[in-house]
């Protein structure tokens, strides 16, 4: 019986490589994830192909940038997804001697659900601030004024340098 030859994950980029685990992260599969596939390099090299000076994979980091926008993008909708649904935010009560008959005992606030929801929200929003801060950064504005948010006085400084040799 002939041994089978081995078949390792694939280390060699190629644009086709780039384009699946793109694809991939603009559908908000981690990077992680994808690659513990076996047809899927290791995450090692793919932080190798983005952070090398290597003109060969200046394509793959700029295909990857605009993956994770992307991505950003995607995230965005899914926050809105998970904010507007409700389904699971309310469950039935039912008290023991009322559930044989029954007979139901009213409605409770599911708060396991709400708050899981409120983390899935929060994390796709720091995210997308991390990955697209331009578009979904924090906007920071600094403004400098005076007293009363009046103008800035701007004093006038002057040096006389004495030489105490020459000094009459």
């Amino acid at each position: 019986m002939a041994a089978k030859p081995k078949t390792g994950r694939p280390s060699k980029y190629t644009p086709e490589l780039a384009e699946r685990i793109c694809a991939r992260i603009i559908a908000c599969e981690s990077l992680r994830a994808i690659c513990s596939n076996d047809d899927m390099p290791d995450a090692a090299t793919v932080f190798r192909w983005l952070a090398s000076t290597n003109d060969d994979y200046a394509g793959f980091r700029e295909q990857y940038a605009r993956a994770r926008t992307l991505q950003a993008e995607h995230l965005v909708d899914q926050i809105l997804e998970i904010s507007d649904d409700g389904r699971n935010d309310w469950m039935e009560r039912r008290s023991e001697a009322e559930k044989g008959a029954g007979i139901e005992s009213g409605w409770v606030l599911n708060g396991e659900h709400v708050q899981r929801s409120r983390l899935r929200v929060d994390s796709r929003k720091w995210f997308a601030s991390k990955v697209a801060p331009k578009i979904y950064g924090d906007k920071m504005a600094t403004t400098v004024s005076g007293p009363d948010d009046g103008p800035i006085k701007v004093q006038e400084v002057r040096t006389t340098i004495v030489d105490p040799a020459h000094d009459p």
